[in-house]
């Protein structure tokens, strides 16, 4: 999809988009390799053609960190396609207070696509290791993380960075009028969770953690099947978000 994206360029909104698809530009190599387009002044498309082709190399060359800086986050979602292979699904679990009235962070799950790997307070949950496993990927995919769990996340461990490209599935499923949480998002869906843990809410995961710091094994073995749950569906639901706004966009029409 990132190859059909044109509003990535200062100036070019949906709209104009679109009319570029109308008129067969199509890719980035169309849009280069056209040397004329009436409705695009000529030092424009000059501007325009330097800005893909090194859009084009950079993506060639899989940095991703290139484009989180120059490409909206709302249209990071884009991305999908090419950098799932190399995607962190994260969800946090908390205490249930915020970190300035003393609340701290859980547990902490992140899914690759093929392992989940769970990361617990006064376990293994530090800076040094999130850091180090977050390292090795080039794409964030969570639901409601760029309001809730970066931000706490930040602020209990103020140098741990997360400036890679990130999809926040809430507010793209927001854009196809899904209002509701990701529990709800999921049944819309047709994904199902463990019977074990179906049926449970934010609530029930800090009751089994005050549960489990007390000693409860069983506690503990439920709220990390309850975050492995919320982390691993977070994939499915990605791509059936993204192939959903792809087809919002228009882009089939023209293919």
């Amino acid at each position: 999809m990132i190859k059909n994206t044109f509003s990535i360029l200062n100036g070019i909104g949906e709209r104009l988009e679109k009319r570029l698809w109308r008129n067969g530009i199509l890719t980035w190599d169309d849009f280069i390799n056209a040397s004329y387009l009436n409705f695009i002044s000529p030092n424009k498309k000059r501007l325009f053609d330097e800005h893909l082709s090194l859009a084009l190399r950079e993506l060639d060359d899989g940095n991703a960190a290139y484009f989180t800086g120059t490409v909206k986050r709302k249209e990071h979602w884009r991305f999908f396609d090419i950098f799932k292979g190399e995607a962190a699904c994260l969800d946090i679990e908390t205490n249930g207070l915020m970190p300035e009235s003393g609340g701290y962070t859980t547990m902490v799950g992140i899914y690759d696509g093929y392992d989940y790997k769970c990361f617990l307070r006064d376990i293994n949950l530090t800076r040094d290791n999130l850091k180090r496993e977050l390292s090795r990927y080039k794409y964030l995919i969570t639901f409601y993380g760029s309001a809730f769990d970066i931000p706490f996340l930040n602020r209990s461990m103020p140098d741990l960075k997360f400036d890679v490209l990130h999809f926040d599935i809430c507010f793209g499923s927001r854009r196809l009028g899904f209002k509701s949480g990701l529990k709800r998002l999921e049944t819309d869906l047709g994904i199902e969770r463990h019977e074990a843990v179906r049926g449970m809410n934010g609530y029930d995961a800090v009751k089994l953690w005050e549960y489990a710091r007390r000693g409860s094994s069983e506690a503990l073995d439920l709220l990390t099947i309850y975050n492995k749950e919320d982390t691993v569906n977070l994939l499915k639901i990605a791509d059936i978000i993204y192939q959903r706004l792809r087809s919002q966009t228009g882009i089939k029409e023209y293919l």
